[in-house]
This record gives C-alpha cells, sequence and structure tokens, in this order.
C-alpha cells in the first residue's frame, strides 16, 4: 500500500482515502448484512415493531426477481460479448497505446465510461479486463501504474455514465410496456428514450462528464515512487502462467498424459457424433442470432429509437453475442463461464430486496424522499433529485428498483414543480450512477477478475466520488433541458 506522504494535494487526499477505507470497509456481502441492520432500526425508529419490520423483510425479498434477471442478463451477454477473441484483441492493442501510468489511468477509464454508455453489463466486464490487462502489460513494459486507481477507472462506467446510457434501467423502464408508473396511475403514459437518455441534457452531461472525469482521474494518479503495481495484488504466475511445467519431477507423466489427451481430442475431432456436428453448427446458430438481431433492427427501423427498452436491449445482445460466436456450443460455453461472475449479485440481490422492502413498507423511503424533495425549487430539484437517487442506492443498489419506490414521489414532486419528467428521471439516475463508488454491490464481477478486495481499491472510489460532487451539482442545475 502507497503512503500519503509525498504527491500533489489530490494525490495525498487519494491516499489518505484510500489507506482508511481498506482499514475499515468490511466485504461486500457484510456490507449488505450491516445495510439491513441501519435500515431496521430506521423502520424501528417511526414505530414500526420488530415482527413488523422482519415482514416487510420477507415480502421485499421476493419484490425484484424479474428486475434482478433483466440485470442478470445484461451483465452476462456484455461479459460473454467482452469476452468475444475479437474483442480481446482490441484490448489488447488499446492496452499497448500508454506510455505512462497516467495516460493508462486516464485511458482505461474514458473506455469503461464510453463502453457501459452503450451497454453497462459489457462496460462493466469489459472495463474490469481492460485494467487487469493495462496492469499486466505495464508490469511487462515497466511502466509505473497504480493497480487500484487503475481498476477504479474499469470501475468509473458504473460510477457515472451507464445510468444516462443505452442500458440505462430508469429511463428505458419509463418507456416500458405495462411498467408500474403507468399501471398505478403515476404516469399518463410512456416516457420515451428522446426525453431521456437522447435528450441534449444528457448528451452535454455524458460528455462533459466524460471530460471531467478523465481529468480528475489523471490528476489522481500517484507519482512513481508511491505506485503499487498488479503483482502486489494477484500473484505473477496467475498472470504470466508457469512455464515449462515438465520439468518436474512428473514431467514425463504429465507429458504423456497430455499426448494422450491430444490423442483423444483428435479421436473426437476426426469422428464427431451427430449431436456435436449440431452444437458446433455455425449454420444453425448463425440463423437464429441473425434472425433475432434482424428483427430487433426492425423493430429500431419501424418505431426509432423510443423502441428502446430492457426487453429489447436484453434481446438484442444476446442474439447479437450469439451471432459473434455463431457455433451455438461455443456461446453457450461463454454465457456458462459468465453466469458463475453473477453469482455474489444473486447472493446480494434479495438481501436488497428485502431492505427496499423494508424501506419501502415502513415508510422510511417517503419519509426520505418527502424531506428531500420538501426544499426543492424549479430550479434546484434536478441537483435534490440526484441527492436523493444517490442517498437511496446504498441501501438499494438497485437504479431500476430503488426507481419504483422512489420514482413515484420524485414524480409527483417534479409535476407539482413544473419538472419536466424526462430531466427528472436522468436527474435521478446521475444520482443512482455516482454513489456506486461507494457501493461495492456492481463491482463484485470486477472485483473477480481483477483479483483485488473491495478495501483495496475503494478508497480511490470514494475519492472520485467527492470530487465529483461538484461537477454534477452544478452541471445538473446549470445545464437547460
Amino acid at each position: 500500500m502507497s503512503s500519503a506522504s509525498g504527491g500533489t494535494a489530490i494525490q495525498r487526499l487519494g491516499a489518505r482515502i484510500s489507506e482508511h477505507v481498506e482499514r475499515w470497509m468490511p466485504s461486500p456481502f457484510l456490507f449488505a448484512i450491516i445495510l439491513s441492520y441501519v435500515v431496521f432500526g430506521g423502520g424501528l425508529s417511526l414505530g414500526n415493531g420488530p415482527a413488523e419490520m422482519v415482514g416487510f423483510w420477507y415480502d421485499g425479498f421476493w419484490s425484484l426477481l424479474t428486475f434482478a434477471m433483466q440485470m442478470v442478463l445484461i451483465l452476462v451477454t456484455g461479459y460473454a460479448l467482452a469476452y468475444h477473441p475479437w474483442v480481446q484483441r482490441a484490448i489488447g492493442w488499446l492496452t499497448s497505446l500508454p506510455n505512462d501510468g497516467k495516460q493508462a489511468v486516464v485511458l482505461v477509464g474514458v473506455l469503461s465510461m464510453v463502453v457501459a454508455w452503450i451497454h453497462w453489463g459489457l462496460g462493466l466486464i469489459a472495463g474490469a479486463v481492460i485494467a487487469r490487462e493495462m496492469g499486466r502489460q505495464a508490469h511487462e513494459r515497466d511502466i509505473s501504474v497504480h493497480y487500484p486507481l487503475l481498476c477504479v477507472a474499469g470501475y468509473m462506467g458504473m460510477g457515472l455514465t451507464w445510468h444516462w446510457g443505452l442500458a440505462a434501467s430508469a429511463p428505458l423502464l419509463m418507456n416500458t410496456e405495462g411498467n408500474v408508473f403507468v399501471e398505478e396511475g403515476v404516469v399518463s403514459g410512456l416516457i420515451p428514450p428522446s426525453q431521456t437518455i437522447f435528450h441534449p441534457y444528457t448528451l452535454a452531461l455524458t460528455v462533459l462528464g466524460i471530460a471531467y472525469a478523465a481529468v480528475v482521474l489523471y490528476l489522481l494518479a500517484p507519482p512513481k515512487s508511491e505506485t503499487d503495481g498488479i503483482t502486489e495484488y494477484v500473484p505473477e504466475n496467475e498472470l504470466f502462467g508457469r512455464e515449462d511445467e515438465a520439468a518436474t519431477d512428473g514431467g514425463e507423466l504429465d507429458a504423456a498424459t497430455e499426448a494422450d489427451a491430444a490423442d483423444t481430442t483428435a479421436d473426437e475431432a476426426a469422428d464427431p457424433t451427430i449431436g456435436e456436428r449440431i452444437d458446433h453448427s455455425n449454420l444453425l446458430g448463425g440463423l437464429i442470432a441473425l434472425g433475432g438481431v434482424l428483427y430487433v433492427g426492425g423493430v429500431f427501423v419501424t418505431d426509432g429509437l423510443d423502441a428502446l427498452s430492457l426487453d429489447t436491449m436484453n434481446f438484442a445482445f444476446l442474439f447479437l453475442g450469439l451471432l459473434l460466436y455463431t457455433a451455438p456450443k461455443e456461446y453457450q460455453e461463454q454465457f456458462y463461464e459468465a453466469v458463475s461472475s453473477t453469482g455474489g449479485i444473486i447472493l446480494q440481490f434479495p438481501l436488497y430486496a428485502g431492505i427496499m422492502g423494508m424501506m419501502n413498507s415502513s415508510g422510511l423511503s417517503e419519509v426520505l424522499a418527502e424531506t428531500l424533495v420538501s426544499v426543492s425549487t424549479p430550479a434546484t430539484f434536478p441537483a435534490v433529485a440526484w441527492m436523493t437517487a444517490g442517498i437511496v442506492n446504498v441501501f438499494v443498489p438497485s437504479g431500476g428498483g430503488e426507481w419504483t419506490v422512489i420514482g413515484p414521489i420524485v414524480i409527483d414532486a417534479a409535476q407539482d414543480l413544473g419538472v419536466p419528467l424526462g430531466q427528472t428521471t436522468v436527474a435521478y439516475a446521475v444520482g443512482d450512477a455516482h454513489t456506486n463508488l461507494l457501493q461495492p454491490f456492481w463491482a463484485l464481477p470486477l472485483l473477480g477478475i481483477t483479483g483485488m478486495r473491495a478495501r483495496d481499491m475503494f478508497g480511490y472510489a470514494v475519492t472520485m466520488l467527492l470530487l465529483l460532487v461538484p461537477f454534477l451539482a452544478i452541471a445538473l442545475t446549470v445545464i437547460p433541458y
């Protein structure tokens, strides 16, 4: 761990916060458990009984199953795309470009934010893969780069741009048929992406946000003397593999075993069964994939960009991945590997759904939202919506899930103040993404890929969160809608 003694003021700030977070931050699963107790206590303070709170907790466990599956699909389809050989070759080329640690951190951050805007699942996994590969290449090329900050750069798509982009759950939910807001009469109709994701207000936020974050990452990069490279966190043999295993005492046996395996593989390849041929049929996989992609393309041709929703996004990326891999067996294997990366999310999603159930049924959500929006004016409301989302996201790190709970209160306040609902949704989405830099839930796949613990990198994530506050507060208020 680098010290906080040298460098500029902003570099020392990042190092000091990192030291404190590394000392105090629990694991992501324990983080969720602690938050459960905090919300339980908050519900008791409003006059709810312990048995009632347990009931709210249990009922909430199952309230996000559909949405959880949609989120898992976004993550898994993005993972499969990120590990396609074409994408891997592009990552290898891009990570060879930087000549120093600052350039490396900025490149990883910008790529993560841009790709996450296109597809947050792809951005999260690609950001992690790029960060690890950049760390590996920096080690090989003797470039000093601070690996914890590099991993935070790979997470910046989830910490800034994802909820303003093409797979943004709250904006897309508002344009999904039969959504809870329409069914409960909160809004009279769908809010199309032209009023949220593709509105000039949102596009300006995206461009300016990426530029600002890139500058902050550049300034945060520690001096060469205080960097911790990738081998401080990932064993070198895991990065480059062990050479000449046959030189060990069991070398001859290993060589013989490998030869037998090679012969078996050759025999299978020489005489594949009909089932194996079907499994690896590029024709069968390619046709159905092409059909799916063409169907989605036709939907967008007919309805324009306003056809974008969670369902169309998942459908499109599912079949785009199959189209790239073509052979069903290859895509299936990559999909299975991707599913393993979602284990932590699947485990914790019900806990956070339970937290949401306690917050919603106990009245905590309503008290929080009403307190914040009561101090708003039409000019300050976007910033207040951002802060509201940021606070709630710490307890319920599910952009669309928390929006279904807090959204009706926020929308009612926006309508009373005359604030456009598209702007309200985007401002809320900004806050939800922003505090992912404090909440480690969505970082779980990245932690697995990069070999990091949450406490190793979240000091710099928290520093980024703090340094983004003035920019977001001003931009949300000043940029016209």
